[in-house]
């Protein structure tokens, strides 16, 4: 008695299978690449206010009151706290990133900047969250000659 094999629909979890699989490459890609572009947006966020508490320290009132003298500048976290805070204000920092939040560290004469905001995610992949969060760093030095 011979047996012929029906293979007819064996093709059908392979391509199922497949298009799940590239459906969560698709999910995952575009997922890194919203990411990517918000993390690049705090990174120059915080860039620039790395920058601007430098500025606020190096321009507070020791200089105006007794100008640059032989010693460093004393760069403080208050005044380069003041600085970051101005610049995220002045550029709208809290209206392009809601829930942002910075931290300011003065180590010598550098100002170190930490940026933070969630990223809503696109396309999420079945388990993972909807939201992540997304940090950048910038940092500044100050040197007056």
């Amino acid at each position: 008695m011979s047996r012929t094999r029906d293979e007819r629909g064996t093709a059908t979890p392979l391509i199922i299978g497949f298009a799940l699989l590239l459906a969560m490459t698709v999910a995952f890609v575009v997922d890194a690449s919203a990411a990517f572009l918000h993390r690049q947006g705090l990174d120059t966020l915080a860039d620039g206010a790395a920058l601007s508490g430098a500025e606020a320290g190096a321009l507070g009132d020791d200089v105006y009151g007794a100008g640059v003298g032989a010693q460093p500048l004393r760069l403080t976290r208050e005044q380069a706290q003041a600085g970051v805070r101005a610049y995220l204000a002045a550029v709208g920092a809290q209206r392009d990133f809601p829930g942002l939040r910075f931290d300011v560290d003065v180590r010598g004469d550098r100002v170190i900047v930490r940026v933070s905001a969630p990223v809503d995610l696109p396309l999420t992949l079945p388990g993972a969250p909807e939201t992540a969060r997304v940090s950048a760093t910038g940092s500044a030095v100050v040197d007056p000659q």
